[in-house]
């Protein structure tokens, strides 16, 4: 059941007098956002790498395979992490903005996958060969190209 706008109006006066009163409990009681969460775990993440390079460069020089192998796995582990959390941090939602910019509930489109430059394509639905697919592929490219 949705809070009546006199809730709200409530509600907010209440925020605005916990922030007054202590400042430091409200940023407590904040939290941290996710893009906040996802950065600092990225940094870390590279920061790992780093040792993970380290312990893979002392490991050849001390001539240890299980060193340069342990460097190795905290290099690849890292990197995954870092990646892992840049990606979140580009698709989540910044809290402040609000989940829904239209203000109704419910999903959003999320623009993803590769934009088309050109115009729809004509899909052939022959059940040639793979080969007989490579012929007409050809045909049309030399056609289109004048010839040659």
């Amino acid at each position: 059941m949705p809070l009546s706008e006199e809730e709200l109006r409530l509600l907010e006066q209440m925020e605005r007098a916990l922030v007054q009163e202590d400042p430091k409990l409200a940023s407590t009681l904040r939290g941290t956002t996710f893009r906040q969460s996802a950065r600092r775990r990225a940094i870390l993440a590279g920061v790992g790498f780093a040792v993970g390079v380290g312990v893979l460069i002392a490991g050849a020089y001390f001539t240890l395979t299980v060193l340069g192998i342990v460097g190795f796995v905290i290099m690849l582990g890292c990197a995954t992490l870092a990646l892992s959390s840049l990606r979140g941090q580009s698709a989540a939602p910044d809290p402040r903005q609000g989940s829904d910019p239209a203000g109704k509930g419910g999903f959003t489109l999320i623009e993803g996958g590769r934009a088309r430059k050109r115009g729809p394509r004509m899909r052939h639905t022959s059940s040639g060969s793979f080969m007989e697919r490579m012929e007409e592929r050809w045909r049309r490219r030399r056609d289109e190209r004048g010839g040659y």
